[in-house]
């Protein structure tokens, strides 16, 4: 019988010690909130979600850095304002009602206080732009730990150690790269987070931040002082550690073997108690894998399906407004170059596109799935033999060899976007309406990659290039890249986003928090009668 390695029996105890965690304790007080007002705010929440979609493990933790802003436009010392966030969170949806107990409002306090006092404490600036840069920094870390206090995060912590002590010992770095341990040890670490749960950069910092400060959730006063001085140094380190050189190909490499920890994490959370008898059962083992395997592809693909109606109704919305709103006044009274024609294509194309995109997406082949069985036992029995992947450097290229190549990157962006052009010309549309289908095509381009390469998440076999794929990235890539830089601005300068926050959010939280009243008032009037 093949015996355990060390790191899979502690991860069994972490899995356990999660599954009794999801207990509710005896005689705790939960908090409630009204089932009424709570219906009415979740309709709302879901309103925002399609408009400002993002992936469904980031919507949380959005809502939560949202209205943790708003609320502190108010009350800018963040005094008492860990009880109307919590509760409208729940209203929401974003957390179960009569689950977390009423505790954990103070402690969310407390975590409120401690970036305030950061912000408030920390040096000012030689650029203004800096401190409002750094607000949202830390705002958008406060929520990461906001979100893990209210809804422990236990499981995925656990899996992304095991990950990252198995990758520490796989991942060998080139003679020729200079890069310290600590340096490498903490790619990998980033790499991780990335491959297993596709974490965006607050979240991935706020887990660098407690892996360097081990105290992080209860900082003594004096080492609170000393992070809040050196925060800005702090925040450079982190950034530079995300944008290493060496980043994307850690993650290659931990993408590639993520899918074998995946399943693995869901055989033991099936059955935390009786893993040990599984486990030890080989051929029992393989048959939880086949499970869990065919289990995981039929949620990865309706996972994508929401996420392709998702992000392409937020792109659609936001392309008919800006139509209504700037491009058909603008081809009517200025260029005089309106056409129905022009307008209906420009609407119906960027869908069209996104549904060819995950039209193309194949399902993984039948022998990935022989692939998934050894890989997941490799590294949950103990083994003598263990793969390693080495990351090597590219031989430099020469100065005129990359202006070469950097040329003829040129000519394909020219030609992509060029022919894009002419196309559009020849159909009539005006100028304005060029611009705005450039833009959401690129969105629609990018958006629409990213879901492919999530289709990707439990293939393991390797990908044979052809001729079409190469000349999909000759010309596709320009578009796509151009599509990434514009969804990282659209995320900033989103103007129906903006509206939402501060002209709808406010008032409309007002109206949900007087409905809940309301109902507790007619409530005890109710209970007077008696």
């Amino acid at each position: 019988m093949p015996e355990l390695s060390s790191q899979t029996l502690k991860l069994i105890q972490k899995y356990q010690y999660w599954y009794q965690s999801l207990q509710p304790r005896e005689g705790a007080t939960t908090i409630h909130v009204d089932e009424v007002a709570s219906r009415v705010a979740a309709f709302y929440e879901k309103i925002r979600e399609i408009v400002d979609w993002r992936e469904e493990h980031l919507m949380r933790k959005a809502a939560i850095e949202r209205n943790l802003k708003r609320r502190l436009l108010l009350r800018k010392n963040g005094e008492d304002l860990a009880t109307p966030l919590v509760l409208e969170l729940i209203r929401g949806g974003h957390f179960p009602n009569d689950k977390i107990e009423e505790s954990k409002i103070s402690d969310v306090q407390k975590v409120i206080d401690k970036y305030i006092f950061i912000l408030e404490k920390s040096p000012e600036p030689s650029i203004e732009k800096l401190k409002f840069q750094l607000y949202d920094w830390i705002l958008g870390i406060a929520a990461c730990e906001i979100e893990e206090i209210l809804d422990p995060p236990d499981k995925e912590n656990a899996l992304i150690e095991y990950m990252y002590e198995i990758m520490k010992e796989k991942i060998k770095i080139s003679p020729l790269i200079k890069i310290s341990n600590e340096e490498k040890e903490t790619q990998i670490y980033i790499a991780v987070q990335k491959a297993l749960f596709k974490f965006d950069i607050p979240l991935i910092q706020y887990n660098l931040l407690k892996k360097n400060y081990p105290e992080w959730k209860n900082l003594p006063i004096s080492l609170l002082e000393e992070i809040a001085n050196n925060i800005y140094q702090i925040w450079e380190n982190f950034e530079k550690a995300i944008n290493n050189h060496l980043a994307e190909k850690f993650y290659k490499i931990c993408e590639k073997n993520d899918t074998s920890f995946l399943i693995l994490n869901d055989v033991i959370s099936s059955d935390p108690k009786n893993i040990n008898k599984i486990l030890e059962n080989p051929e029992l083992f393989e048959s939880h894998i086949k499970n869990a395997y065919e289990k995981r592809l039929k949620v990865l693909k309706e996972r994508l399906g929401r996420a392709a109606l998702y992000s392409t109704l937020s792109i659609f919305i936001t392309k008919v407004l800006l139509a209504l709103a700037i491009e058909v006044p603008f081809d009517k009274y200025v260029t005089g170059d309106f056409s129905y024609f022009s307008l209906g294509l420009n609407a119906i194309i960027p869908p069209m596109l996104m549904f060819l995109i995950v039209l193309s997406i194949k399902p993984p082949k039948k022998e990935n799935l022989q692939m998934v069985i050894m890989e997941v036992m490799k590294i949950v029995y103990k083994s003598e033999k263990k793969d390693t992947y080495e990351i090597k450097t590219r031989s430099k290229r020469g100065n005129v060899l990359n202006f070469i190549i950097n040329l003829f990157y040129l000519a394909a962006f020219v030609v992509s976007f060029g022919l894009i052009v002419w196309v559009l010309k020849k159909l009539e549309f005006g100028i304005l309406s060029i611009i705005i289908f450039l833009i959401f095509v690129s969105l629609i381009s990018f958006a629409g990659m990213r879901i492919r390469e999530r289709s990707k998440e439990l293939d393991m076999l390797e990908e044979k290039e052809n001729m079409t794929a190469l000349f999909f990235d000759i010309f596709a890539l320009p578009i796509i890249r151009v599509g990434k830089w514009l969804s990282g601005q659209w995320a900033k300068y989103n103007v129906i986003i903006v509206f939402m926050n501060f002209l709808i959010d406010m008032p409309f939280q007002v109206f949900v928090e007087f409905l809940e009243q309301w109902r507790y008032f007619l409530q005890e009037k109710k209970e007077e009668i008696h």
